[in-house]
Formats: structure tokens, sequence, C-alpha cells
């Protein structure tokens, strides 16, 4: 197994324990901080983001075919550039979600833009990455 995928598959887990702690204390009694209380499109985001397509581009990155023996997976940078983009941007969601619910006059919003750009960013370069091996059959290049 590659090492972009093992990160991109232990990244996975690790939110995915994180989104369902954070599910367990959502589910408390509604007098939490309320820094807590907005941490709803958080979780949202550690599920789907953090475990759901990060489980799946390391799946993807490891087990889709080869395209040359060369370079079997293609550009190994693309994927490392790829990975630290979509961990970036969702840290900065969730940092920047409860902040501008809470907070709003702190003109924190520029965090979520920040956000959604790193993991768009990330996204494209993965399908970049991920498109060549998409192919009909391998011809032994």
């Amino acid at each position: 197994m590659p090492p972009l995928t093992r990160w991109y598959i232990k990244s996975a887990l690790a939110y995915l324990m994180a989104a369902l702690l954070l599910a367990v204390v959502l589910a408390l009694p509604s007098d939490l901080p309320t820094f807590i209380r907005f941490m709803n499109p958080a979780y949202f985001h550690l599920f789907l983001v953090g475990w759901v397509t990060q489980m799946i581009f390391g799946v993807i990155y490891w087990m889709f075919p080869i395209i040359t023996r060369a370079r079997p997976r293609g550009n190994e940078r693309v994927g490392w550039i790829s990975y630290i983009l979509l961990n970036v941007g969702l840290l900065l969601r969730l940092i920047g979600e409860p902040l501008v619910s809470t907070r709003p006059e702190t003109g924190a919003g520029w965090l979520l833009a920040i956000s959604a750009l790193l993991q768009w960013l990330a996204a494209v370069l993965f399908v970049i990455l991920a498109w060549p091996r998409v192919k009909e059959k391998y011809r032994g290049e």
C-alpha cells in the first residue's frame, strides 16, 4: 500500500472518530457552550470530507489501474499536495464555521472562503491525478 494511501486512510479513520465524538457531544442537552452548538455544519464536513472523501481518495490512489510501470500512480507530488490542501481546508472549516456563527463581527468569514477554495483545489488536483488511470485497458506501457 503506497504511503499516500496510508495517510489518506489513517486520516479518514481519525476524522471518523472525531465526527462520531462530535455527534455525541451535539446530542447532549442544549446547555452546551455556544461555540459547540454551532459545530453542526463542521460535523458534516468532518464526516463527508474527513471520513468519506479521504477514504475514497485513498482507495482510488491505491486501487485504480496503473498508468505506466515507471510511474504507476502518476505524479505523487500532486497527490501529496491534494492531501495537504484537503486537510488544511477541512481544519480551517472546523475553526471558521463556529467562529463565524458565534462572532460574525470578527470578520472571520474569510476562513470559510479560504477553506472552500483549498478543498476545491484539492479535489481538482486529485481528479487531475486520477483521470489518466480511468482507461479501457492496460496496454503494458
